[in-house]
């Protein structure tokens, strides 16, 4: 019997496929409205699209793509298991690709967890690992309610039927609910929180969990501080709830730990894994203290609680950032691209902020003409401007580059390359971004004059040349969109600190 082929990329694929895609499908596709891309061939920082031209993806699949697309290790890890003849699909049987990841994912957790923690797998979607690790604390503690933050994932909602859901304010900078920011403000979050459960009564009655992301992810790259963080990790248990840290976004690196409740030295009761830690491909995991499992035994979980390919490339992945250290990387570089995008901002009215942690990083856009309801930080918060994040994001789609888009107003761009990208991708990155947000400046406030002063400078890529058509540092000119078949990237850089890939741009 012929094995099924993949149609062939015809020179009509970029118009045909998307307008069949709406025929055929429901309302719910969210992303080929922004990014009007039919990819057809990826590798690392960079996707080829129907039509020719190649983008910069600092999207990288959410975040779930630790190494980039098709990393030479991931690709071998597949071929390992297809080759082998080994089952693809065998529930929760062992397998040695099930033993090799558990191996891998226990050698990344902190030491205190080493010996003693639990892992857990369920449906292959972090929503599916939300509500296990919910499933498991109601359990254990008797009780169903549930505290959560403002701004957190909506997968909460999915994941929490049948109990209470308390939202308590995260704390932030920019936004302040409380109108102070800083330090000020992560002590008046704490306080709410322990005022709230000091009036609960006893543990009988109180919450069994609270759910937490050290650094909110599609809430708009909000990090956590760490003494906060630390403040809620003693009320919880002092209160007998459980902390439920989710890494879905922040996990294998991206933050620059390994895990992002590192950074505060907090140790969960469980940890929610998802996105990253599958390889490219679906997986979902809790780990958990070992107490928590204690007489209960058989919970169901999914029927694809075992994919073999998916174990064996997240194995792979976990490997390849624990040995070459990928979270320190990430912490460097994502560093020094944060610094880059601050000096952008202080020329730029429409940028509210910069943050992030490592290769994890939010701009949000703000209307200069509009102050925002309340003080908070440094600098007054100025009203979120969704309609100019979209056109930033429009903007450095026509330059190559793939952004995403979220917090609470859909005005923070989000910047998640993969922890693989060189010093010199990461500079293309900057300049085409510093091209979006320039046009778009110019478009919607002339008076504000430019980004880049006349008679200045560009700053200028590894090869020398300043924005020369089809060089790392962008186009000549600012709002221009490229001419066509001019956006590859550069090749990897033989910085030592940079892990260096195997293999071409792309693959023969």
């Amino acid at each position: 019997m012929a094995l099924t082929q993949l149609p062939p990329v015809g020179p009509s694929a970029r118009e045909e496929v998307p307008r069949r895609q709406p025929a055929r499908e429901s309302a719910a596709r969210t992303y080929p409205r922004s990014l009007p891309v039919v990819p057809v061939r990826a590798r690392g920082l960079t996707v080829e699209g129907a039509d020719g031209r190649r983008y910069l993806d600092c999207l990288s699949g959410a975040g779930s793509l630790a190494l980039g697309h098709n990393h030479p290790v991931v690709l071998e890890a597949l071929r390992s298991v297809l080759d082998s003849g080994a089952p693809l699909h065998v529930m929760d049987l062992a397998t040695p690709a099930r033993d090799a990841f558990t191996e891998e994912l226990s050698a990344t957790l902190p030491p205190v967890w080493a010996e003693s923690a639990r892992i857990r797998f369920c449906g292959p979607a972090g929503t599916d690992a939300v509500r296990a690790a919910l499933g498991l604390v109601r359990k254990a503690t008797g009780r169903t309610g549930l505290l959560a933050f403002t701004g957190a994932h909506d997968k909460i909602a999915a994941a929490a039927p049948g109990g209470s859901v308390i939202r308590l304010p995260y704390p932030q900078d920019y936004r302040c609910p409380f109108g102070t920011g800083g330090a000020d403000g992560a002590r008046l979050a704490a306080d709410r929180a322990e005022s709230l459960l000091e009036h609960r009564g006893s543990r009988a009655d109180g919450p069994a969990a609270m759910l937490v992301e050290p650094v909110l992810g599609e809430g708009g790259v909000i990090p956590a501080p760490d003494g906060w963080l630390r403040r809620m990790r003693e009320l919880t248990a002092a209160h007998g709830i459980a902390l439920i840290a989710d890494e879905t976004h922040t996990g294998v690196g991206r933050t620059g730990a390994f895990w992002a409740v590192e950074h505060s030295g907090v140790v969960p009761d469980v940890m929610v894994l998802s996105d990253a830690i599958g390889g490219s491909l679906p997986l979902a995991a809790i780990v958990h203290r070992e107490e928590l499992d204690a007489g209960r035994t058989g919970d169901r979980a999914g029927a694809f609680r075992g994919n073999q390919l998916a174990m064996a490339a997240g194995a792979a992945t976990l490997k390849y950032v624990r040995e070459n250290r990928l979270p320190e990387r990430a912490a460097a570089l994502g560093e020094r691209m944060r610094a880059g995008l601050s000096a952008m901002a202080g020329e730029c009215d429409h940028i509210g902020e910069v943050r992030g942690r490592g290769l994890m990083i939010g701009v949000e856009f703000v209307d200069p003409g509009a102050p925002g309801p309340a003080d908070g930080g440094s600098r007054p918060p100025l009203a979120a401007a969704p309609a100019v994040a979209a056109a930033v994001r429009r903007e450095c789609l026509r330059r190559g580059l793939i952004v995403g888009l979220g917090g609470r107003h859909a005005s923070v761009i989000r910047l998640l390359p993969p922890l693989t990208i060189t010093d010199e991708q990461a500079d293309a990155v900057l300049d085409r971004f510093t091209d979006a947000v320039a046009a778009v400046s110019h478009q919607r406030a002339p008076g504000l004059g430019p980004l880049e002063r006349p008679g200045t400078p560009r700053r200028r890529g590894p090869s020398g040349n300043a924005g020369a058509p089809g060089s790392p540092g962008g186009w000549a000119t600012p709002g221009a969109p490229p001419p066509r078949g001019t956006t590859s990237h550069p090749s990897p850089s033989n910085h030592p600190s940079t892990p260096k890939e195997a293999g071409a741009a792309f693959p023969a």
